[in-house]
């Protein structure tokens, strides 16, 4: 998946902002930069997809009208339900969905394989994105900025492909499903202290319903 220029600039932008640390730069200012950020990540997983998302809606169906924020409320609970207690957040845009995975959660260090005591993690998910399969998925890998860059290019690609493969094995079909790694280039907080840094290393899956 490749971004545009003019969106790589967007984004560009906005990640500058948010690493921005001076004296005068207030809380509400940060909050409103890394915001800034995270919906233009949000963005891109899903929204630069209209054909892909025609080639689903001819294989799975689409959803209409009212129909949409009905659909995404009853799978929201479904995972809320699923995932409760398992350190995944179930996050709500609209009649978009994120799922919040912490990276030390499902990784070990420097690895891409999935810790086998997560599984049943990753099979109650994909209960769920089987029972709503009118949505397309993008799985986003990051990490923290603490080594090389390419490294953390590669490895953020590794884990956000290993989650596919996985959810796919769990028979949610592939063609649903993106993939894309970001390293360390959209923190969701500052990278200033061990804590923020940890937030930073996640998976996030991006889900939206397929419209007609």
């Amino acid at each position: 998946m490749r971004s545009s220029i003019a969106f790589g600039t967007l984004l560009s932008a906005a990640v500058a902002l948010a690493g921005c640390a001076s004296t005068d730069y207030s809380n509400t200012q940060k909050g409103a930069a890394i915001g800034a950020v995270v919906g233009a990540v949000a963005g891109k997983a899903t929204g630069n997809h209209k054909d892909k998302r025609l080639v689903i809606g001819a294989a799975v169906g689409a959803l209409a009208g009212a129909a949409v924020g009905s659909y995404m409320d009853k799978q929201e609970k479904a995972l809320n339900e699923e995932l409760s207690g398992t350190g995944v957040k179930v996050v709500r845009d609209g009649d978009k969905l994120r799922l919040d995975i912490p990276a030390q959660l499902t990784f070990e260090v420097n690895r891409f394989d999935i810790r086998s005591n997560l599984y049943p993690v990753f099979n109650d998910i994909a209960k769920v994105l089987r029972d709503y399969e009118k949505t397309m998925l993008v799985v986003a890998g990051h990490t923290d900025d603490t080594g090389p860059y390419q490294y953390n290019m590669n490895l953020s690609q590794q884990r956000a492909d290993s989650v596919k493969q996985y959810l796919v094995a769990q028979n949610v079909k592939a063609i649903r499903v993106e993939t894309q790694g970001y390293g360390p280039n959209y923190p969701i907080v500052p990278n200033s202290s061990d804590a923020n840094r940890s937030q930073n290393r996640r998976v996030e899956i991006h889900i939206e319903p397929i419209v007609e």
